[in-house]
């Protein structure tokens, strides 16, 4: 008899994204890429190609509670990685979600604007992921904007470690918007800061933020502790941007489904 295989579980609350760069069709591939199995809750769906966002609509907090309770009725979840959620009734019932199961690992990416410029969230989503939802977090990933706009400081370091008084256990901080020949990326946890440097390449890159939680998030249903998954995570999304590709008009999307980009040794 062939002996089933088995992949933990990494429940995904995040938007979807028609053009395939970002949302839920990143996380799927990433968490893929990494051996683990994503199960899906839709949050919003989006009007956006490549190059911007021009339309979201929130789905309704119930429906989105109901889809991943679903999932956590019938699978093993093992992480769970949040993506776009938009309004601050979703972070509301998403947090209150999240407290009926504190031994599982959440990585957020607290996703506020897309590649474009384009807005995704609304005014009250801000003040309710700083409430409700960092205290539940076990790895929050903003980029540098992101990161300024929750903690209200300039300097990124201060950020950081502004959002972990609010209750984040982990923050990385992505350098890629950041000046600089090569991007740093800052990891900062109970154990003190981590500085990650990697080649800066040609972007823009649509999707990159979604691919590093996501693969993440799978690292830690994977079993690795924080910082060796925030190691292999960068590992992977590096090379899946090293070998992205222009599939519209916009911004570059990476490869994330190329299974050496995960291959770890």
């Amino acid at each position: 008899m062939t002996r089933a295989l088995s992949f933990p579980t990494v429940l995904v609350l995040s938007g979807h994204d028609p053009s395939g760069g970002a949302g839920q069709q990143a996380d799927i591939e990433a968490i893929a890429a990494q051996g683990a199995h994503a199960a899906v809750a839709i949050t919003c769906l989006t009007v956006q190609d490549t190059a911007d966002v021009r339309r979201v609509e929130a789905v309704a907090p119930a429906l989105i509670i109901d889809q991943a309770e679903a999932v956590l009725a019938d699978q093993a979840v093992a992480a769970i990685k949040l993506g776009l959620l938009g309004t601050g009734a979703i972070v509301t019932a998403v947090a209150a979600l999240l407290a009926r199961y504190p031994a599982i690992p959440v990585v957020t990416d607290p996703v506020l604007v897309a590649t474009g410029g384009g807005r995704l969230a609304a005014d009250d989503l801000i003040p309710a992921l700083r409430a409700a939802l960092l205290p539940r977090t076990t790895v929050l990933t903003p980029n540098a904007p992101e990161a300024r706009a929750l903690a209200g400081v300039d300097d990124l370091a201060a950020c950081a470690e502004a959002l972990r008084v609010l209750g984040a256990r982990h923050v990385l901080v992505t350098g890629g918007d950041e000046p600089g020949a090569q991007v740093q990326n800052r990891l900062h946890g109970p154990e003190g800061q981590r500085v990650f440097t990697w080649p800066r390449l040609p972007g823009p890159f649509h999707g990159s933020g979604c691919t590093l939680a996501a693969a993440m998030a799978a690292r830690l249903a994977l079993g690795e502790p924080v910082a060796l998954a925030a190691e292999r995570a960068q590992e992977y999304v590096a090379r899946t941007l090293a070998a992205a590709f222009r599939p519209g008009c916009g911004a570059a999307i990476p490869r994330r489904w190329l299974r050496d980009a995960a291959d770890h040794g």
